[in-house]
């Protein structure tokens, strides 16, 4: 169970294509990840999987059924959105039950399924509170809970963790990447975050103005970019990219380097530079590298221990064997 096709889908909006012609395979068991930035149409994709638009042309099948007509209610799909939408006034284990009355299930069956969601959420001594008494990150398991009842096929993700804190938002993202090992059901997750990505997903699916860019392991995106843009967006702080002369040197329009594959001295080095900002993290340190010629900026990562001040001279000297290069039409040579 959980196996999605995608067969040249498309999506208009009256005279405007937002998804031009798409091929997708999402296998069962799956933590797939469609990220992109804003407006790439990654949660447009998402409610086309769900149901919630219409497909403008292409089909769909879920588990080898032709889906592209089915209404949301019938897909087997349970969605969690950003905003939680739960109902206020029940309390936590009337709003895990509730799909499971409309459903008409029998009340000996609804209790032993909302009991193992709150179990597997650790909702279990919230299960008698309103959502008004719980956090946000409480909340979305409320709403993750009220999902995994219903045992879909697969699990659809809208930015579940955006309205979070930054410490909320870690330690969801370590919830939901083991629930999925618990539970080994396919998950879709959206998000404009390639952190999120690139810790919790199986497969990533890299979307930019409705077309996939790229689709891979976050391993497999990170150290093999097909194009320019992958190269770009995946890794944080981004890929240095660089053209003109210092690019054509090596048979390239563009060249890329990460931050972490390029060595820092004091004394000598391939590209001379001096230091803008210093961000210190502890264990690292990225500095901003100015005046180099090659871009107006150019980020590297060092050891926390090196001691580096506002306009000191720097020499840095990439790695050659992890250099990329791409062509005329920014993609990979």
């Amino acid at each position: 169970m959980g196996n999605i096709t995608l067969n040249q889908v498309t999506k208009s909006f009256g005279d405007v294509q937002v998804i031009p012609p798409l091929d997708l395979e999402i296998n069962e068991g799956e933590f797939v990840v469609f990220v992109g930035p804003s407006g790439c149409g990654k949660s447009t994709l998402l409610r086309l999987i769900a149901g919630l638009e219409d497909v403008t042309s292409g089909n769909i099948t879920i588990d080898g059924r032709e889906a592209t007509e089915v209404p949301p209610a019938k897909r087997g799909l349970a969605m969690v959105f950003q905003s939680y939408a739960l109902y206020p006034h029940m309390s936590v284990r009337k709003n895990i039950a509730f799909p499971l009355k409309m459903a008409g299930m029998p009340q000996d069956q609804i209790d032993a399924k909302v009991n193992n969601a709150a179990s597997v959420l650790n909702l279990a001594d919230y299960i008698d509170r309103r959502p008004g008494q719980l956090s946000g990150g409480q909340r979305q398991r409320v709403a993750i809970g009220r999902a995994i009842v219903r045992e879909p096929a697969a699990f659809l993700f809208d930015e579940p963790l955006s309205n979070l804190d930054a410490s909320l938002r870690v330690n969801m993202r370590l919830e939901i990447s083991e629930l999925h090992n618990t539970l080994k059901t396919t998950m879709i997750y959206v998000t404009h975050d390639q952190v999120e990505a690139m810790t919790m997903a199986d497969k990533i699916v890299v979307l930019q103005a409705g077309n996939i860019e790229q689709v891979g392991s976050p391993l497999d995106l990170y150290h093999s970019p097909q194009n320019t843009f992958v190269a770009g967006f995946i890794g944080s702080p981004n890929m240095n990219l660089f053209t003109g002369s210092e690019a054509q040197k090596h048979g390239a329009k563009t060249i890329g380097i990460r931050p972490e594959h390029v060595q820092v001295s004091k004394t000598e080095g391939m590209w001379k530079g001096r230091v803008g900002v210093a961000e210190h993290l502890g264990s690292d340190t990225f500095i901003h590298v100015h005046d180099t010629g090659l871009a107006e900026m150019v980020t590297v990562r060092i050891s926390g221990d090196m001691q580096v001040k506002h306009n000191d001279t720097i020499y840095l000297s990439p790695d050659m064997e992890k250099m990329h290069k791409f062509d005329d039409n920014d993609q990979r040579i």
